[in-house]
């Protein structure tokens, strides 16, 4: 995973809330046995007609939010099913952070694991960065998660919570594996040590 000191990047605005990892990648698209290629698929249901194409009237198909690493959404982003899937599918698409009121905690956890930042803020400021996304060309925010800050070009700054362990695997761009590995020299002389018993 690649680390996330501070991202800075577009912001695309999702003002729903409830958002369930089945509108997020739905189930005929969870087949694939790595973890690349589900970005394609992302809120398929939303994004595509019954024919396959675009549908003009979903905003992520609008070019002004064409390359979007940071996505604001409503409360309870990520419900219904425990699918890791979801964050692949947000994160092949290039969205790097989400910015929510709340998340459901499996896909809060699931995020963390996979390298995606979930940003909790309350619902007045997501719903300012909404607007500001919405009425502003190439509007972009700045999230400092060394500082676990959030902030923009205009006047707005927020602080956000985040537990250290999940902080630290962000940071340092370490999946469940990668922490393990830290502790290698003590495995080693675990291993070491059990051998001459």
């Amino acid at each position: 995973m690649e680390p996330i000191r501070v991202h800075e990047g577009r912001v695309y605005p999702l003002n729903r809330s409830n958002i369930d990892t089945d509108q997020i990648i739905p189930k005929q698209f969870l087949k694939r046995i790595s973890r690349q290629g589900f970005g394609q698929f992302l809120f398929f249901n939303w994004r595509f007609d019954n024919e396959g194409n675009p549908r003009p009237d979903f905003s992520l198909n609008d070019p002004k939010y064409q390359h979007a690493s940071i996505l604001v959404a409503g409360e309870n982003f990520g419900c219904g099913s425990s699918r890791e899937h979801a964050p692949w599918a947000l994160l092949d698409y290039g969205f790097k952070v989400i910015i929510a009121p709340s998340f459901a905690d499996i896909f809060n956890n699931n995020c963390t694991k996979n390298g995606i930042l979930p940003v909790q803020l309350t619902e007045e400021e997501t719903q300012l960065l909404m607007d500001r996304a919405d009425n502003e060309n190439d509007y972009t925010l700045k999230v400092d998660l060394e500082n676990k800050r959030v902030y923009d070009s205009i006047d707005f700054e927020a602080s956000f919570d985040l537990p250290e362990y999940p902080r630290e695997m962000l940071l340092n761009g370490w999946d469940e594996i990668g922490v393990t590995l830290t502790y290698a020299d003590k495995i080693d002389q675990f291993e070491a040590k059990k051998q001459t018993l």
